[in-house]
């Protein structure tokens, strides 16, 4: 690929400028941001990471919204790489009227991009994962469903393997790996590298230690890259799962829709994401007339006191642009996507509303034993964890310091996984020490 690497620092240039005030087009804290009368007509553009479904399903939900509301039209704009892109759309002024909150917005900066939906005790009332937006007890984005975190197989080529219930242990999962890799033609492990955005999905595993209160004690934490902590046990793995061999062998040319036929196959066995992504894989298996059974959802290969756990939370978060022209439409959209579309449930998701029950996926993810956690974001230390990765310049949330773990795991950078633990502890350290000081 083309300037990978160069590619990949621009991008993270605008995200760092983004996000440490460079906001170019970002419209400025004023009066009527937040203002949603008017009447409900005219036209709206959404930007969304569904390039799946941006011809297919997402038309007949406008189709019902426009019903609803004569006069309107509804304009989907896909973006395959989101987070990227997005970013630096925000960066213009220019990024439509409904859109996902890209994780590169930090919390306390969401007023400058978004308009506020209401405040944390009025819409905690009737919906999940408010607070996940949220700044200052104003909520900036709805999750349009939440997700489980864990791992997506294919059953049948781990049972191939000779396994058929989730590892509960790194080794076991490693061990497991390896027999796919011996007893199968699958590769064994898929990284998504080349797509980038992927890779973040290993931060969103820290229900794994059974904590809820580790979001609100992570800045204080000096070094998460020491034995036994979050960051090492999940960071660890992905290293030593590439250094094993166990992954696919060129990462440069990963390709995430192509990834997509070939774990409903069996081309691939596993993969790092959210229940989010098993409708996904079995409608893919659906399309080349595999078997869509074969797509599982296990949890983490970790175990704190004898069982699993994993984080459920909303998934991205749409918001209201504050530069949008029709924000009543908007608002209107929004609204009616989450409470009325049947979006959620079409997508096996957690429903964003507090009313309804989890879909067949997640119950079949529970019936393997996990224990499913909401991690409260952090009160006391609001916004701290944001400010010490703008400082160290360690994307937790994104792909770049992951993707040059790969490369060192790899042998295509130069380290291995002790000295880069070091220098991102070091990284880690001094920017925690200014940020809390």
């Amino acid at each position: 690929m083309i300037n990978k690497r160069s590619l990949a620092g621009a991008v993270a240039t605008v995200a760092l400028g983004l996000v440490t005030g460079c906001t170019g087009g970002a419209a400025e804290e004023g009066p009527g941001s937040g203002d949603f009368s008017g009447e409900v007509k005219g036209a709206i553009t959404v930007l969304t990471n569904r390039t799946d479904l941006v011809k297919t399903t997402l038309p007949q939900y406008a189709g019902k919204f426009e019903a609803k509301y004569p006069g309107t039209k509804v304009t989907f704009e896909a973006v395959t790489n989101y987070e990227r892109d997005v970013t630096t759309q925000l960066g213009s002024g220019d990024y439509g009227d409904v859109l996902l909150i890209p994780n590169t917005v930090a919390v306390d900066q969401l007023s400058q991009f978004f308009a506020p939906l209401g405040t944390v005790d009025e819409l905690r009332t009737e919906y999940r994962f408010v607070d996940e937006k949220a700044y200052d007890g104003r909520v900036y984005g709805l999750s349009l469903g939440g997700v489980a975190n864990g791992l997506v197989v294919n059953k049948r080529i781990w049972a191939q393997a000779g396994i058929t219930e989730p590892p509960a242990t790194p080794e076991a999962f490693l061990a497991g790996l390896r027999a796919i890799a011996d007893r199968t033609g699958a590769i064994p492990y898929y990284t998504n590298y080349q797509d980038g955005w992927p890779l973040s999905m290993w931060n969103n595993q820290r229900a794994i230690l059974g904590d809820p209160r580790i979001t609100e004690d992570f800045p204080a934490d000096p070094s998460p890259w020491q034995p036994g902590k979050v960051q090492y046990i999940t960071d660890g793995l992905l290293f030593d799962i590439v250094r094993g061999g166990l992954s696919e062998k060129d990462p440069l040319t990963t390709n995430w829709e192509g990834a997509k036929p070939m774990i409903a196959t069996g081309k691939i066995a596993t993969m790092l994401l959210g229940s989010w992504a098993v409708p996904q894989m079995r409608d893919a298996a659906t399309a080349v007339e595999a078997d869509p059974g074969d797509i599982t959802f296990w949890p983490f290969p970790y175990q704190a006191s004898g069982r699993f756990h994993a984080r459920i939370e909303g998934d991205y978060k749409a918001a209201v642009s504050r530069n949008s022209r029709n924000k009543a439409t908007a608002r209107a959209w929004l609204d009616w996507f989450v409470r009325e579309s049947g979006f959620a449930a079409d997508q096996q998701a957690i429903p964003p509303t507090l009313d309804q029950p989890l879909p067949a996926t997640l119950q079949a993810f529970t019936a393997t034993g996990v224990e499913l956690l909401e991690i409260p974001e952090a009160t006391t230390h609001a916004g701290k964890e944001d400010e010490i990765i703008r400082e160290s310049e360690i994307d937790l949330e994104g792909d770049i310091y992951r993707q040059k773990l790969v490369d060192i795991a790899r042998g295509a950078a130069e380290g291995d996984k002790g000295s880069y633990f070091a220098e991102l502890n070091k990284r880690w350290g001094a920017a925690q020490a200014r940020v809390m000081r």
